[in-house]
């Protein structure tokens, strides 16, 4: 199949396929006499195994790496392992980074006890944020 055929089928965009190509995650496809790429079946499985792992949230260097696996099945896995491990720890980072933000943003939202027909020069996270410009404190990162 041509390039377009594997983007419909797999749903992954002409720019992605050829980025996932250039940088090692797909297997380089036969060439037409005319030039033109040709793929094959086993080129769809491995364009699914990176959208896959990219879903996971793994970087293309870790994907980059599972394929190493993929391609020497006979290494031992204590690196797969490893690999799992480290984006275990960087997702839970993530996460607790997130809770840090959410509490910030509610700190921010809670300055500004006003619903509705309130001048913008009258609202507290406005201020809150003008204030946080200028170098003063603001209220979203007072409670570190």
């Amino acid at each position: 199949m041509r390039i377009g055929e594997l983007s419909r089928t797999s749903g992954c965009d002409v720019e992605t396929i050829r980025y996932y190509e250039r940088e090692g995650l797909l297997d380089l496809p036969q060439r037409e006499d005319n030039g033109y790429r040709r793929y094959g079946d086993a080129h769809l499985v491995q364009l699914n195994f990176v959208r896959h792992c990219r879903s996971l949230g793994m970087s293309l260097s870790d994907v980059r790496r599972l394929r190493d696996f993929e391609r020497n099945p006979s290494q031992d896995c204590d690196d797969i392992n490893a690999l799992l491990d480290r984006q275990i720890e960087q997702i839970h980072a993530q996460r607790m980074s997130l809770e840090a933000l959410e509490g910030q943003l509610r700190a921010l939202r809670e300055t500004c006890h006003h619903h509705h027909h309130q001048p913008a020069s009258e609202c507290g996270i406005l201020q809150n944020l003008q204030q946080a410009a200028v170098g003063a404190a603001c209220e979203c990162h007072s409670h570190g």
